[in-house]
């Protein structure tokens, strides 16, 4: 039993009629390799029994201080009904992807019952060519990145057969806290509160210039290099430009209705991108999306003449090879922070973009490695959490208002190279799925590295971007924009085997699948 942190508590206070503040993913499988050629409830079910020890997070559950005035404890429940958690349904025909997204809209927009553990998931029947799809939804205030990747690893086997899982010793029954040490670590921490808020405060006045919204505050740059100098830090600051989004028709109040759209590009074309320019994956991903999101405000005739600014989620945990005990427990909550780097849509030649997305990034990067990368949690952590969860929404609402914040979060996951099982079925491909609020746009992009592939998750909030297909469809243009400008390049190393002319959207669609890894 522990206390969530106050990053972790964000999460919960960031919810409201608008906003689901937890992260998932959208499995597609083929149940033909498993030994009885499908995939049911009972063998998922089975499967989430026998490995629950081995995902920490999906056995804890919350227990609430009384009145909201602490944050709540963890509380490790190894007796969780997973029956109550998974889900079955049927697509209707044709069960294609357009099928499989909107009923994966439909609950990615609901939020999870904070009175269990929170999770669900969805074994989801129907797909075209038999195939199936697993979509598991996870709290954000209980997993990041690292863990949250952890609890797929945990579920897939390298083989059609299924790893033989070690049962867990006995486990003690839960202990909640005492209402009476509840109330008592309240007091303590309303005593400490007006100092933990002035730290946070200090730290965070050093990396006031790269904190959405108080960066465009007049010399937050001068204030932020004083703070540093008043802590014995005279380094000098990469200079990075200050992380003003431009308005966009993505940006402003969102509805709690939600849409998603899938897509994919072979990982060998962006290898190849970033071989022949001299660059890592990452800034062919992020130029991707640069490029696409300046097609489609192209095409909505609303294009900025500053760069829109993404926030780039980052680890701050190694990944654990251990399963158990004092690892385990430490996978639960989040140890993350951000980057804020723009992206370059207004630059209109896809070279110099190339160009400058991979500048931002490698700037946003240095200034990352000597900052605070715990001003995320200083910035949660200066309210006391009643407060916290009474101003969160209504702060979100009116930064949505205002047009502050970043225009849109934007991550890259990587993944596992060789093909995974599901009981047994070979899982396909691998969607991300993320979350969007009034501050960080109506819309977020996140990608996977999957088996020789890259696959795509876009989330959007339909009354500020009603045509999320598009997106996808531009990140593919985005891709052969790219493959384009190795025909000129002098620079292009690419290596047998890596034949990847530009062919129209339908062919690279017919060719995914067939990408080796």
């Amino acid at each position: 039993m522990r206390q969530l942190t106050a990053l972790d508590a964000q999460f919960l206070s960031v919810e409201s009629a608008t906003t689901a503040a937890h992260v998932a993913g959208v499995v597609v499988l083929d149940p033909s390799t498993s030994p009885s050629g499908t995939l049911t409830r009972e063998a998922l079910l089975v499967l989430l029994r026998e490995r629950l020890h081995l995902a920490p997070p999906l056995r804890m559950r919350l227990a609430d201080v009384p009145f909201g005035l602490d944050r709540p404890y963890w509380l490790d429940d190894p007796d969780v009904d997973v029956d109550a958690h998974v889900r079955e349904a049927t697509l209707p025909a044709p069960g294609g992807e357009r099928e499989l997204a909107a009923y994966v809209a439909g609950v990615h927009a609901r939020r999870l019952d904070r009175g269990r553990p929170l999770w669900e998931a969805h074994l989801i029947h129907g797909l075209a060519g038999g195939r199936c799809a697993l979509y598991i939804k996870v709290h954000h205030c209980v997993i990041d990145g690292v863990s949250g990747s952890e609890i797929l690893t945990a579920l897939l086997d390298p083989s059609p057969r299924p790893c033989r899982v070690d049962a867990p010793p006995a486990p003690a029954p839960p202990v909640p806290p005492s209402l009476l040490t509840m109330l008592a670590g309240a007091v303590a921490r309303s005593i400490v509160q007006p100092v933990e808020t002035l730290c946070s405060l200090a730290r965070a006045a050093a990396d006031l210039d790269t904190i959405p919204v108080v960066a465009a505050l007049p010399d937050a740059r001068l204030v932020a290099q004083a703070a540093r100098a008043l802590a014995g830090d005279s380094r000098p600051l990469p200079e990075t430009p200050p992380p003003v989004a431009p308005r966009t028709p993505f940006n402003g109040p969102i509805s709690g209705t939600r849409e998603v759209a899938f897509g994919s590009v072979p990982l060998a074309e962006v290898r190849r991108v970033a071989r022949a320019f001299g660059m890592g994956p990452n800034d062919v991903v992020m130029t991707l999306c640069a490029s696409a999101l300046r097609r489609w405000l192209i095409a909505h005739d609303a294009l900025p003449d500053r760069p829109l600014v993404a926030a780039v989620p980052v680890a701050l945990r190694p990944h654990s090879g251990g399963s158990s005990g004092d690892a385990a427990e430490g996978r639960v909550g989040n140890r993350i922070s951000a980057m804020v780097t723009p992206l370059a849509t207004d630059v209109a030649c896809p070279r110099e973009r190339l160009t400058a997305v991979r500048a931002a990034l490698a700037a946003a990067k240095r200034r990352f490695a000597v900052s605070h990368r715990t001003w995320l949690d200083d910035v949660c952590a200066m309210l006391p959490n009643a407060l916290a969860a009474l101003a969160t929404p209504v702060v979100f609402r009116l930064a949505g208002v205002a047009g502050a914040g970043v225009n849109l979060i934007v991550s890259n996951v990587p993944g596992p190279r060789l093909p995974l099982y599901l009981c047994g079925a070979r899982m396909l491909s691998y969607h991300p799925l993320s979350v969007v609020t009034d501050a960080t746009g109506g819309l977020s992009i996140t990608c996977a590295s999957y088996d020789g592939r890259l696959d795509f998750g876009v989330v959007a909030c339909p009354t500020r971007l009603p045509d999320v297909w598009s997106v996808v469809d531009h990140l593919r243009e985005a891709m052969d924009e790219l493959l384009a400008l190795l025909d000129d390049s002098p620079h292009d190393v690419a290596q047998p085997g890596d034949a990847v002319p530009v062919r129209p959207h339908k062919e690279r669609e017919e060719r995914q699948e067939m990408v080796p890894a």
